[in-house]
């Protein structure tokens, strides 16, 4: 199997688990902004892990010195308010009535159909997308919608 693979699979397993594992530190800290809470202490480790692991590994490369083009580092913090904003939205959609056998489905369904769209407006493919492509988009769609309707009790 290919390195990257490994990652892609790191991926799926943490933001698989995410919904769960944060409903489950609303639940522990209890209150009326427990939610509010637990996306505090989100932001926490996002800090540790995506501030202080990635410095830790440019000091180790020597790459600390010179600053990134304003372009790359712009258009970063962007993706990075749109990553925090979306987990932001996970947690409103916890506090209003969503659930962990509910949100996951609708966020992980649609985001990789909206991540293409958006990854195919930015490098626009040489041809048209066979049809294929749109009855992945659809059945990708459909699997959400099987899946919240016979989700267990």
């Amino acid at each position: 199997m290919e390195k990257w693979i490994w990652f892609v699979l790191l991926t799926v397993v943490c933001w698989g688990a995410y919904v769960p594992a944060i409903h489950e530190g609303k639940n522990a800290i209890g209150g009326r902004n427990g939610a509010l809470w637990a996306f505090l202490f989100v932001g926490i480790a996002y800090f540790l892990v995506a501030v202080l692991a990635p410095a830790a590994l440019l000091a180790a490369r020597q790459d600390l010195g010179s600053p990134p083009p304003a372009k790359g580092w712009s258009i970063s913090i962007v993706a990075g308010v749109l990553g925090a904003a979306g987990a932001f939205g996970v947690i409103l959609a916890l506090m209003n009535g969503g659930t962990p056998k509910t949100v996951p489905p609708l966020v992980f369904a649609g985001a990789p159909i909206v991540a293409t769209l958006v990854a195919m407006a930015l490098h626009p493919p040489k041809s048209a997308p066979d049809y294929r492509f749109f009855l992945g988009i659809v059945m990708a769609a459909g699997g959400a919608a099987l899946v919240l309707r016979f989700k267990p009790a």
